[in-house]
Parts: structure tokens; sequence; C-alpha cells
């Protein structure tokens, strides 16, 4: 999940408020916490050798950490949450897009498919995705990566064909200097619980849009909380040909398929 705040402005930080806000922004809907560690990481200092020397961003300071297990692809897949940030959370938007792609894997093609991820998280969509096949380059802000890329790591290195890539991405914000359409191509671009209660849904569909060329498929799946979530869906049906794939009531999250409007 991404936003284009500074780390100090984003609402994500909860400052000990749990997962709920006093708007009510995200319900938890997750399983019970366990292996609760503290500071950045206790695995990670004693991590192999060749996971850490790999390790180019180191995990953000929070408090404490919990180790969440999920299954997908026929893989137990360990990922390292904090409740400090929203930015350190599985949401329920991921957790149905990876169950998406597991069950259409062949579908898709993902087999070697050029695969970027917007507002990564902690990485579960894109852990998913690499285990699917795709070469996946995970973006998201920057006290968020070292956190990502430590959990890419752990659940992809020696086990997947394509070593996910770790990438700063801030909505709206350098976009060709450093995602230049004449050089980036991406068969997918993935999207879990990017819109909710934030200010920069501008920005997040121009990003879209930028990343997107002749034949590349978007991605996005959503928990719909407010009203603003369907404005968003109706801007992005102004540019993106739209088809909704899946739906979840018991979740509220829908999955759309997106494939950019050309003249």
């Amino acid at each position: 999940m991404d936003m284009c705040l500074s780390s100090e402005q984003q609402p994500g930080h909860l400052m000990g408020e749990g997962l709920g806000s006093p708007n009510g922004w995200f319900e938890a809907e997750k399983t019970p916490q366990k292996n609760i560690t503290h500071g950045p990481t206790e695995d990670f200092n004693n991590i192999e050798p060749s996971l850490q020397s790999l390790q180019t961003f180191v995990p953000a300071d929070y408090a404490s950490y919990t180790q969440e297990y999920y299954q997908f692809a026929g893989k137990k897949i360990v990922v390292q949450e904090s409740i400090e940030s929203y930015g350190a959370v599985v949401w329920p938007g991921a957790m149905a897009l990876c169950q998406y792609l597991e069950e259409h894997t062949e579908e898709l093609k993902l087999q070697d498919a050029k695969t970027l991820e917007i507002g990564a998280g902690p990485g579960l969509v894109s852990i998913v995705a690499s285990i699917l096949g795709a070469q996946v380059t995970a973006t998201d802000l920057p006290d968020v990566l070292g956190n990502l890329q430590y959990n890419l790591l752990k659940n992809t290195l020696k086990c997947t064909a394509h070593l996910p890539e770790v990438r700063e991405l801030v909505w709206g914000e350098g976009l060709e200097l450093n995602f230049p359409k004449s050089t980036f191509y991406y068969d997918y671009v993935l999207a879990s619980d990017v819109v909710y209660h934030h200010y920069c849904l501008d920005k997040l569909l121009g990003t879209m849009v930028h990343l997107c060329h002749p034949g590349t498929v978007l991605l996005w799946a959503n928990k719909f909380r407010f009203s603003t979530d369907y404005e968003f869906l109706d801007k992005f049906k102004q540019v993106f040909d739209t088809t909704l794939l899946a739906e979840f009531p018991e979740s509220s999250v829908k999955i759309f398929k997106g494939a950019l409007k050309w003249d």
C-alpha cells in the first residue's frame, strides 16, 4: 500500500491505536498475531549471509513486528508485518488478488511476465506473483522498502525463477525520470487496496496511466469503503477499459481489469 505523503505525514502511522482509526478506514481481517519480535527485526540480524548481502534497505525501526503465515501457490509464505504502518500490513485486497492470481495462473500466462506492483506494502502479492513465475518489480515509499525487500528475499530467494526487484515509487513524482515509457514495459501492473481515504488519488491514477502501454493489463483489487472509492472507480473507467473480474461480498473487495484507452 502506497501513499504520496512522507512517512511523517502518513495517517498509516497509527501511534499505538491498532488497526482501526477514528474514521474506520480499515477493518482488521487477519489471523491472530504470532511470534512478536522487537526492533527492526530480530530475524534480520540472524538471516543467512546470502540473503543479508542482497538486502539493500533495512526494515524500519518499528517497536514490534509479527510473523504472519499465508498459503498460496502451494507455498507457505511468511510475511513480517507491523501495525505501526498501513504500508507494513497485508489488507483484504491483497489476499483477494493473490487468490485470483493463483486460480488464473495459466489464463494470465504469468510465467516470465514482466510485472510491477504499485504500493506493494509488505509484499504478499509480489511474492505470490514471483512464485507463479513472473518477473516482478515491487514498488512503494522509501520507509516501506526495507521490510518489503526483507519479505521478498525471505520467500523467493533460491525458489523462484526470477528474484523480485524493489524500487522506490512515489505516486506522481519522477515517473518519466525513474520509469521512462521508452524503456520500461510491463505485461501486468498490480495494485491492491491503494484507494482509500487519502488525498493522492489523482496522482495514483496518473501513475497507473504512465506505467501502462498498449497490451499492459492492470489488475486492481480494492476493498470498497467510502464514496471516494467509487468516485475513483468512475475516473478509472474514463481512462481504462474496465472489466469486473471478481467480487467478494463478505469482504467488500472487487477485482478489476483495466486496459488503457488509446485514441
